[in-house]
């Protein structure tokens, strides 16, 4: 069976030091376009200034933080909005496919080719040793690249409009991932990054 022709179950992706699987679709009540749509004129996005290797940058996407805890990374504390009802309904449906728990989540948006997330592993202390994060893709495919810490080996996955990535176990400990530019024409893309904050 292809991996990414799984539509329905939860499918593992091999993958040393750590935990990866993948879902083509997740189930919602609202076709992708209408998730989009919403999440782009529903939440309040800002252009964050980052730290990065002791320099401040503006991040190269708008993002935003819902859940019940503040999070901090590369300099930034971000406060917490409350989820919002389609928040809140696609942290069920993501639930319901991982079997976990989540308090939180990150939103990015990519609003073409130009944005971009640098190479990172989501290992604040405020996320526990082993976290789990189910990352959700709507809008246009973008390749998402994990590079591992070690052995520097690259693995590219393309996270196509309603699908979910699941990472858990040692992965953010062993693996760094990010979303190069591209110069092709892409349309915009939102993805929600939930996970605990303890």
């Amino acid at each position: 069976m292809d991996l990414f022709d799984s539509a329905t179950t939860l499918t593992p992706i091999p993958v040393r030091d750590g935990e990866l699987a993948w879902l083509a679709q997740l189930p919602l009540p609202w076709p992708n376009e209408i998730v989009l749509a919403r999440l782009v004129a529903e939440t309040d996005w800002r252009e964050e200034t980052v730290v990065v290797y002791g320099k401040r940058h503006l991040q190269p996407r708008l993002s935003a933080w819902h859940g019940e805890r503040a999070y901090r990374y590369s300099g930034l504390s971000l406060a917490p909005q409350p989820f919002t009802p389609l928040l809140a309904s696609i942290r069920a449906a993501v639930e319901a496919a991982t079997g976990r728990d989540y308090n939180s989540v990150l939103l990015n948006y990519y609003r073409d080719g130009r944005d971009s997330m640098g190479m990172h592993s989501d290992n604040e202390p405020e996320l526990g040793p082993d976290p789990a994060i189910a990352s959700v893709s709507f809008g246009a495919t973008r390749t998402f690249i994990l590079r591992h810490k070690a052995s520097k080996e690259t693995i590219r996955l393309p996270l196509s409009d309603g699908s979910l990535l699941f990472m858990a176990g040692a992965l953010q400990a062993n693996w760094m991932h990010g979303i190069n530019k591209t110069a092709q024409a892409v349309g915009p893309r939102v993805n929600l990054t939930f996970r605990k904050i303890d």
